[in-house]
């Protein structure tokens, strides 16, 4: 008698990481007077990773109606209640970081005024422009009719020849912009008593690399007639 050698497969199941409890809070985000219970809740990537793949919000009235706020991957997320489109019901700000060298979070922000859950675009810089100019210097314009800002370089010359855009006598050798970021980072902020809050925004301006940092460009924003209006904005050199 022939014995055949038996192949037996075990099973693998790769267990995916259960859903945890980040934060709860006791906010009033629809209007009615009544506190409503939010949930902030995600699921890691893995047992020992601390990032989320997955991170949500669960709201819930004392009638046990019940809304999810669905806000994709991250670290460390929070939630901030703030009213700041101004319509007197407080709104629910997400903010993670991304965890990537330049400092960008992931943020929404919602309202759930008379129950309807509604998302409200954050503002965005249109009108920053920069390149590099003759003579080792830097353009810089924030917004339309403003007086534009000029950089001097020139402690970069070494890096900047050595990658072509001048020369050593500070000729530009080509047409070059600067890289502009997206804005990384929103923090709400008190304008007065009488207005409420706004947001404040970080956005990052870089040389001929993102790690060739020049400044930040800090904006004060406001929500008014259902969009953001800038009521300020500062260019913020690096500090060498």
């Amino acid at each position: 008698m022939v014995l055949l050698p038996i192949s037996l497969q075990a099973e693998t199941k790769s267990k995916t990481p259960e859903s945890t409890t980040i934060h709860t809070y006791k906010e009033d985000v629809t209007g009615d007077d009544q506190k409503e219970t939010v949930v902030l809740k995600a699921i890691p990537f893995s047992k020992d990773s601390s990032y989320y793949q997955k991170i949500w919000a669960v709201i819930k009235d004392s009638r046990s109606k019940k809304w999810e706020v669905q806000y994709g991957g991250g670290y460390e997320p929070t939630l901030q209640f703030y009213d700041l489109n101004h319509d007197d019901v407080t709104d629910i700000y997400y903010q993670s970081p991304t965890g990537g060298s330049g400092g960008l979070y992931s943020y929404q922000l919602n309202t759930l005024k008379d129950e309807k859950l509604t998302k409200i675009e954050l503002p965005v810089q249109r009108y920053v422009k920069g390149k590099f100019l003759e003579n080792f210097r830097v353009f810089i314009s924030l917004t339309p009719g403003n007086k534009p800002i000029y950089v001097d370089v020139k402690d970069r010359t070494n890096a900047y020849t050595r990658l072509g855009i001048y020369n050593k006598n500070g000729a530009l050798l080509k047409p070059a912009s600067l890289m502009i970021d997206p804005i990384a980072f929103y923090e709400p902020v008190l304008i007065s008593k009488s207005k409420g809050y706004g947001l404040k925004s970080y956005q990052q301006i870089s040389g001929a690399y993102h790690a060739d940092q020049l400044g930040t460009i800090e904006t004060l924003w406001y929500f008014e007639k259902g969009k953001w209006i800038i009521l300020t904005t500062k260019w913020v050199p690096l500090e060498q």
